[in-house]
């Protein structure tokens, strides 16, 4: 980590500081797409896992460019925590995330269920359940399951729709919503 002798800072921290600028002066976008294209300066997600105990709320992209030591800290963070194995996730399926979380107008961290899953983690789920897919995209890195406290499955269904960018998968017997960076459709109730 850098640190400047002058003032103590390091890097991130000074990327840190204006990131919580920008977040205050960073306009509402009206919809999802722009976001997605690039519209915004900032992105940033906000998540924690009851499984592991952990949170992450990071701004991971600034003026078109993604910052690679968070990108890491979120690959880590979304990792299949049965094996603690780590995969690089493709970072279009955070973006959905963070659209969506943004258009829904809150600052509730999403509760991350699902994130990378091993081949071996995917096969373990699957003989548990008829709702994972054999050639899952979480096995890819595509994926993420998640819910929130202060909105409903059909909320957070909606709002990942609107980006028109990926599956939106609801499933409200469980309580969270799949979201990822694949053809765009959608299913459950």
């Amino acid at each position: 980590m850098t640190t400047d002798s002058s003032t103590g800072l390091s890097r991130r921290a000074l990327l840190g500081a204006f990131a919580a600028t920008a977040v205050v002066a960073a306009p509402t976008f009206s919809n999802a797409a722009g976001l997605l294209r690039g519209a915004g300066d900032i992105r940033r997600v906000r998540m924690y896992s009851g499984r592991t105990g952990e949170s992450i709320d990071t701004i991971y992209w600034i003026e078109g460019e993604y910052i690679k030591d968070v990108i890491t800290e979120i690959n880590y963070f979304m990792r299949d925590w049965r094996s603690d194995k780590t995969k690089s996730m493709d970072m279009r399926t955070v973006d959905i995330m963070a659209a969506s979380h943004n258009l829904m107008g809150i600052h509730e961290p999403y509760m991350l269920l699902s994130g990378y899953r091993t081949p071996a983690t995917n096969a373990m789920l699957r003989a548990r359940s008829r709702g994972v897919a054999k050639n899952s995209l979480h096995m890819k890195g595509q994926a993420a399951d998640l819910r929130l406290k202060s909105r409903s499955v059909d909320q957070m269904a909606k709002a990942a729709a609107a980006c028109r960018a990926g599956g939106v998968g609801r499933y409200s017997g469980s309580n969270f919503v799949h979201m990822d960076c694949g053809a765009v459709r959608s299913w459950g109730r």
